[in-house]
């Protein structure tokens, strides 16, 4: 997924609020919200019964990497009903809060992963349950694009799902990553 829009708002939102502009992260975390919007199977957690329960407002899972190799999950609670300021500021305060040692109840149906800040473009997430799929985005680089012929270097991220079988197939799954891929290249940064 090409990356040039995602930096360019990062760096528009750094030049007006400075230290205060959103993470990278937290401006893909809006686009893969408004995809899970388009696409219900992405609204979706498997109880652990096995049932499969569709929500209508749902929550972001954001897995934080915590001291001593620990992992716990921040949770962007009703993340489809924020506007983007608040979007923001619980995204951040979800991130916050996970550091700082509050562990919380997860239903989020995706949790979004990174290991951007480490230097990896690629990785292959597991699910972990009551989340129907994991996204993972690896970190911004370098890679030859092949645009109708004409060939040029774009710094791109990579994308990795994992997905339930029982909640949505690959078709359903592909349809989905369009789209993230679609609000990613043509991110700007909400009025």
């Amino acid at each position: 997924v090409r990356y040039a829009a995602i930096r360019a708002a990062r760096e528009a939102a750094k030049r007006t609020l400075g230290k205060a502009a959103p993470s990278p992260s937290a401006m893909m975390g809006w686009c893969v919200v408004r995809a899970m919007e388009r696409h219900a199977p992405f609204r979706r957690i498997v109880a652990k019964d096995g049932t499969i329960l569709e929500q209508q407002d749902f929550d972001l899972g954001v897995a934080v990497a915590l001291d001593g190799d620990r992992l716990a999950t921040a949770v962007v609670r009703r993340c489809n009903r924020l506007g983007w300021p608040e979007f923001v500021a619980a995204y951040q305060a979800a991130i916050d809060a996970t550091r700082s040692g509050s562990v919380e109840d997860v239903q989020a149906p995706l949790n979004l992963t990174s290991l951007g800040a480490f230097g990896i473009e690629k990785a292959w997430p597991i699910v972990v349950p009551p989340a129907m799929s994991t996204l993972f985005v690896g970190t911004a680089h370098e890679r030859m694009i092949n645009d109708g012929g004409v060939v040029y270097p774009a710094e791109v991220v990579t994308l990795s799902i994992t997905f339930d079988h029982k909640v949505v197939n690959g078709a359903g799954t592909a349809a989905f990553l369009q789209d993230v891929k679609t609000l990613f290249e043509g991110f700007k940064l909400p009025a």
